[in-house]
C-alpha cells in the first residue's frame, strides 16, 4: 500500500476529491457542507446529460466518418454509463470542470483522416453548444407556460436543474476546448498543426493526466474561462430567449 501513497498523482486525486467539502466546512461548518451536498445533488443530472451527449456526439461522428470503433465498443448511446469517467465525474462535480471516458477511435478507418479527426475533436463541444441553447428554451417556454413555476418548492429545484445543464454544458464546452490532452482542444490544435510524431506532442501526452490535475488544483481553468462562461450563458438567457434575469434560478 505504502508505494500508492508515493504517487503524485494520488495525492493530487485526494486533494481534488477534498477541494469542494474541505473549502465549505472551512467557510461554514456543517451548515454550509449540508449547502454544498444539496447544491451537488441539483447539479449531478446536469452532470450526467453533459458528459453523456458529449462522448456520445464523438462516438457518433466518428462512426458516420467510417469507423466501427466506437460502435464495437459500445459508446454510440447516450446511456451514462458508457461515458463516465470516475476522476473526470468527481472533478466536475467538485470544481466545475472535468470529462467524460474519451471514446476510442482508429482515424486510419476515416474517409479523410485531418478533415474527420477535426470533426470528431469539435462534435463532443458543438453537441454541449446545443443542448445549452436547448435547455434555455425549455426554460424559456416554461416561464411563458407557467410563469410562476420556478418560485418555490419543487418548481424552484427544477429550475436550478434547468439552469445548471446550460451552465455545465457551457463550462463542459470551454474546458474541453482547451489545449491540454487528453482534451478535445489539444486534439483539435493537433490535428490542424499537424504535431502528431513531433518531441512536443510525446512529451505534453506523456504527462498529460499530471498537467490536468496540477491545472485544476491552481483553479486555471476557472480564471481562464469564467468570463467566457458567463459571457455565452448570459448571450443563451438573455441575448437568444430575452431572459435577462436567468440567474435568479440558481438563487
Amino acid at each position: 500500500m505504502q508505494k500508492y501513497f508515493r504517487s503524485p498523482i494520488l495525492i493530487l486525486f485526494v486533494l481534488l476529491f477534498a477541494t469542494g467539502p474541505f473549502r465549505e466546512i472551512i467557510r461554514g461548518g456543517g451548515q454550509q457542507i449540508t449547502g454544498w451536498i444539496v447544491d451537488t445533488v441539483l447539479l449531478l443530472p446536469a452532470v450526467v446529460i453533459a458528459l453523456s451527449f458529449h462522448e456520445f456526439a464523438h462516438a457518433k461522428v466518428a462512426q458516420m466518418a467510417g469507423d466501427p470503433t466506437p460502435g464495437n465498443m459500445g459508446r454510440v448511446t447516450i446511456d451514462p454509463r458508457a461515458h463516465i469517467d470516475p476522476v473526470g465525474l468527481i472533478a466536475l462535480i467538485l470544481v466545475r470542470f472535468g470529462w467524460g471516458r474519451p471514446v476510442q477511435v482508429n482515424p486510419a478507418n476515416f474517409g479523410n483522416r485531418r478533415r474527420d479527426s477535426i470533426l470528431v475533436g469539435l462534435s463532443g463541444v458543438t453537441a454541449n453548444l446545443l443542448l445549452a441553447v436547448l435547455f434555455g428554451g425549455i426554460i424559456f417556454l416554461s416561464t411563458k407556460l407557467a410563469p410562476d413555476f420556478f418560485a418555490g418548492g419543487f418548481g424552484q429545484s427544477v429550475g436550478v436543474v434547468l439552469i445548471q445543464v446550460v451552465i455545465i454544458n457551457i463550462t463542459l464546452m470551454l474546458f474541453n476546448l482547451l489545449p491540454i490532452p487528453p482534451l478535445d482542444g489539444f486534439g483539435v490544435l493537433s490535428d490542424i498543426l499537424n504535431l502528431q510524431g513531433t518531441r512536443l506532442h510525446g512529451f505534453v501526452y506523456q504527462n498529460s493526466f499530471l498537467i490536468l490535475m496540477v491545472a485544476i488544483l491552481l483553479g486555471l481553468p476557472g480564471k481562464l474561462l469564467s468570463g467566457p462562461l458567463l459571457y455565452i450563458v448570459n448571450w443563451i438567457m438573455a441575448g437568444i430567449y430575452g431572459l435577462p434575469g436567468w440567474w435568479m434560478l440558481l438563487a
